[in-house]
This record gives C-alpha cells, sequence and structure tokens, in this order.
C-alpha cells in the first residue's frame, strides 16, 4: 500500500461511480484489520503510529467513496475538473426557481404528509441527479460536465437536512 495511493486504488476498486457498496464495506474491513495498531504492539511505538496513519488514512478514503455525492466530487477532481463549491455559486435559473419553490412549500408545510410529499419530489430530484453522475462519469467519460450535477445535489442534501429538521415539529 502506498499512502499516496487515490482512494480507488487504496481500495483496489476501478474509478467509477457506480460502486457495490458490499464490496465495498468488505474492502475497508479487510484494510482495517490489515493495519489495526494492536497488530503492532510487537514492532513497537513507531510501527503503531504509522499503522494509525494507514488507518485514518483508509478511514478517510471509505468516507469519501461510500457518500455518492463526495464520491462524484472526488472522480470530477481526479479527472482534473473539480467543483470549486465554495468559490464558483452560479447556478442554472431553473435551479434556483425549482430551491425556491421547495424553501416555499417547507415554510408552507402544515402537516407531516406535506412534508412527506416534498420529501419524495426531493429525492426524485436527487436520483435524477445521481443518474446524470453516473451517466457523465462511467458512460461518458465526461468528468467536467458531471460538475454541474454535482453541484446540485450540494445544495439538495443541504436542503434535505432542513427538511429532516422540519419533521421534528410533527412529531
Amino acid at each position: 500500500m502506498n499512502l499516496q495511493s487515490n482512494d480507488f486504488e487504496l481500495f483496489g476498486l476501478a474509478q467509477r461511480f457506480e460502486q457495490d457498496r458490499a464490496v465495498l464495506d468488505a474492502k475497508w474491513k479487510e484494510l482495517q484489520r490489515e493495519v489495526h495498531p494492536d497488530k503492532f504492539t510487537a514492532q513497537g511505538a513507531a510501527a503503531q503510529r504509522v499503522a494509525m496513519q494507514w488507518s485514518v488514512r483508509i478511514n478517510e478514503a471509505y468516507q469519501r467513496l461510500k457518500d455518492p455525492l463526495k464520491r462524484a466530487a472526488y472522480l470530477c477532481e481526479l479527472g482534473g475538473a473539480p467543483v470549486n463549491a465554495h468559490s464558483n455559486t452560479a447556478m442554472p435559473t431553473h435551479f434556483l426557481m425549482q430551491q425556491m419553490e421547495w424553501r416555499e412549500a417547507l415554510e408552507d408545510a402544515s402537516s407531516a404528509q406535506a412534508l412527506e410529499t416534498l420529501r419524495q419530489n426531493v429525492e426524485h430530484s436527487k436520483q435524477d441527479l445521481l443518474n446524470q453522475c453516473a451517466q457523465f462519469l462511467d458512460v461518458k467519460g465526461n468528468r467536467s460536465a458531471a460538475v454541474q450535477p454535482v453541484r446540485e445535489l450540494m445544495f439538495i442534501e443541504k436542503f434535505a437536512l432542513d427538511l429532516d429538521r422540519a419533521f421534528d415539529k410533527f412529531e
């Protein structure tokens, strides 16, 4: 293993958006078993520190690979098309209008059923964007084109958190 390997290389996976979660989980467990610091107690503190670095590196890679949004953004970055979410805030008008409609619906929701309907709409949009990411990243190999759906997914994830919090007032 090489600390400089990208996450996919570290896990022995193809650089693809679509990943089998069970395979990813199994590989994570296998890698963690290999580098667990307790396995290196007889080799001294330095070996344990190195094992701990590996464990941290493996966990960071796992967190990135298991989350579809983080994985898509990482693939864009690896392909020379960084998402730049903090510095590039321009979004298409139709997407901003949709966000405004969702925010209004969230504010106006007077029941858990209204929130559930909104959640279904948001989830449908999220699935559409994830499918776009899969198309751009895995089928077309166009990482630059995947940047926009990734950025839109980031907005949707933030909205979904607000939506989840809104359910609390009806429970």
